[in-house]
């Protein structure tokens, strides 16, 4: 097979283990405020707490996955992971649990800038996202089925994410490692890869502090929507479980419908009309008060979020085939899902869970203009041509031979004047071996 057809499951590994944080932030919350002595805001502050080391991760490694390596970044990431989240469900000590839900954090971030990098450079990002995201969706939804039968406590979603990194851990060996310094290397050639200008500057910018605002929307909801269906629609958690766990089954049938269609429809409409939508589903959730409207907007959001993430992935990795855009987007998107607990659960607390679904619909209306707009501009720009990583040869120096020639006298023959004769003793002896 060759290597344009392999599916690289090392990143769609890494893409699962870092971003099941996230889908696991309403039930991790919930469990935080209602297993240990802390307030819904409190326990809403430690959610933003672990996301927003993760942004922190991503923003310092946007640009130094190379640098360090694939392999060894990766298997830092999955083990900060497995000790920070461990921890953290392994105590009651709340200053412990932080401590662990940062460490965590941090290795999240590590783990998605890994993984981010890698999709960035392969021939069809959007794909391997679309598998990324089948991923961590069946895995989270497995999660939401199980979790509430394994009886009460703050530590079981946080132990799910620790036991998930160390699975992914033997993966890693598939991943490169950094490639070799040499005493010969060229300091201007190195220099120069190192500091190639981010392309597309602009467009990037935009794309990121949207994607912040995207994020933050989502998220303010995702961070409350364990409470809305046990408090205002009067669930229980076994149902709220449920209705999470359908969610995301629903989210897999809309992500094989968007690696199914791919580029058809280019990236502006899916990312333009699927936000709108987004906005509205936020809107029906946040209102909801019993079964039926809760799972409808639940379900339905859960549907549109992961296929328009898709496009967005998609499109800041077609920015930068180094993946820097692509990692620091992802970082954007990572610092908006950061503040959004802390942000639903202020809203909700002034506002109330229906207030709070006006305001946030109404914020992702009004960056569907400009994420659009970056869309149709990257889709009239040249693709960009594929980068080709610097490969350094160590400079070989050859000692120079003197070979001493004895001095023979030429015969006589050999300065005699040109003419028929010397032709046609060329003809006899035929073409030598420098002829053409």
């Amino acid at each position: 097979m060759s290597a344009r057809t392999t599916t690289p499951w090392p990143l769609v590994a890494l893409f699962t283990a870092g971003y099941l944080a996230p889908y696991l932030l309403p039930t991790t919350v919930g469990r935080l405020s209602a297993g240990l002595p802390l307030s819904a805001t409190e326990a809403g502050s430690i959610g933003s707490a672990l996301l927003l080391s993760s942004a922190t991760a991503g923003f310092l490694l946007a640009s130094r996955v190379d640098r360090f390596g694939p392999r060894g970044l990766a298997r830092g990431g999955l083990l900060l992971a497995a000790a920070g989240y461990g921890t953290a469900a392994l105590t009651a000590t709340i200053p412990l649990v932080v401590l662990g839900a940062i460490v965590g954090g941090l290795g999240s971030g590590t783990i998605t800038s890994v993984a981010a990098t890698g999709i960035a450079g392969q021939r069809d990002p959007h794909r391997t996202t679309t598998l990324g995201l089948l991923g961590v969706s069946a895995l989270a939804g497995a999660l939401y089925l199980t979790i509430p039968h394994l009886g009460p406590g703050h530590g079981h979603p946080l132990a799910a994410i620790a036991v998930t990194a160390l699975l992914v851990l033997p993966v890693t060996r598939r991943l490169p490692a950094a490639a070799p310094e040499t005493p010969h290397t060229p300091a201007a050639r190195t220099l120069r890869a190192t500091t190639t200008p981010l392309p597309h500057r602009r467009a990037g910018l935009v794309l990121a502090a949207a994607m912040l605002c995207w994020s933050l929307a989502q998220n303010s909801l995702w961070g409350v929507s364990g409470r809305i269906g046990l408090q205002q629609a009067g669930l229980t958690e076994v149902t709220v479980g449920a209705v999470f766990a359908v969610a995301l089954g629903a989210g897999l049938l809309g992500v094989i419908g968007a690696g199914a269609l791919g580029q058809r429809l280019g990236r502006a409409l899916p990312i333009g009309a699927g936000t709108a939508l987004i906005a509205g589903c936020i809107a029906l959730s946040a209102a909801a008060t019993d079964l039926t409207s809760f799972a409808t907007g639940e379900i339905a959001w859960n549907t549109v979020y992961p296929v328009v993430l898709s496009y967005v992935i998609g499109l800041a990795a077609s920015l930068d085939r180094r993946g820097r855009w692509a990692v620091l987007v992802g970082s954007a998107s990572s610092l908006g899902t950061a503040c959004g607990p802390l942000a639903g659960s202020l809203l909700s607390a002034r506002v109330g869970y229906p207030g709070m679904g006006v305001i946030l619909a109404l914020g992702l209306l009004l960056i569907t203009a400009p994420m659009t707009a970056v869309a149709l501009r990257t889709r009239r720009a040249a693709p960009l041509p594929q980068e080709h990583p610097v490969v350094e040869h160590p400079v070989v120096e050859i000692p120079v031979v003197e070979i001493p020639l004895d001095a023979v006298p030429a015969p006589r023959t050999a300065y005699d004047t040109a003419g028929p004769r010397q032709a046609t003793a060329g003809a006899v002896a035929g073409p030598g071996p420098g002829s053409r």
